[in-house]
């Protein structure tokens, strides 16, 4: 007598299979993969509302000291994408309690399906406006002082999406690479 022979029959074998593979496909299912939630490597914030996406939102800054102080000007520098097939808006205004924020350039017009550059985007690749509407400055007059490492707040407000408050954070420009 063999007392290692062990005896099994085919259905309990198939059913100790079909449990196995059940537990080991249902290990990940329903799980979110890790490349879904990254986010963008910029420098800026971003933020989404109505039919609004604004993106890569910061303070172009250089500082040499602690603070920035008031008096001094930045640049606010962000892209803003309109995200619906067919209404245009328009960008009205963006204020911020560390200074007055004046738009030139541009008539801030966020065409359908479109971009709003306000600013210069940052790198030697960067995407840049496609005709002269789709660019404006942000000039900020800073009435205090800023620093950085902290975000400061600003509004956007555009005449169909409404408005959204956003923290801001400094981002210092890049430098200039040797010729």
């Amino acid at each position: 007598m063999n007392r290692f022979k062990i005896r099994l029959h085919a259905p309990a074998v198939l059913a100790l299979i079909g449990l196995l593979a059940a537990a080991l496909t249902g290990c990940s299912a329903g799980q979110i993969s890790q490349t879904s939630t990254q986010e963008p490597a910029v420098n800026g914030n971003r933020a989404t509302f109505n039919n609004v996406a604004l993106r890569d939102i910061h303070i172009r800054a250089s500082q040499s000291g602690d603070f920035i102080e008031p008096g001094k000007t930045v640049d606010l520098v962000l892209v803003a994408v309109n995200q619906s097939p067919d209404i245009t808006d328009r960008l009205v205004g963006i204020t911020s309690d560390i200074g007055t924020v004046a738009i030139t350039g541009g008539d801030g017009r966020l065409r359908a399906g479109g971009l709003l550059f306000i600013g210069t985007p940052d790198g030697q690749h960067a995407p840049g406006p496609t005709d002269a509407n789709s660019a404006a400055k942000a000039t900020v007059t800073l009435a205090q002082r800023i620093t950085n490492g902290l975000a400061y707040n600003f509004t956007f407000n555009f005449e169909k999406a409404g408005q959204a408050t956003v923290s801001v954070p400094i981002s210092a420009p890049l430098a200039q690479q040797p010729a």
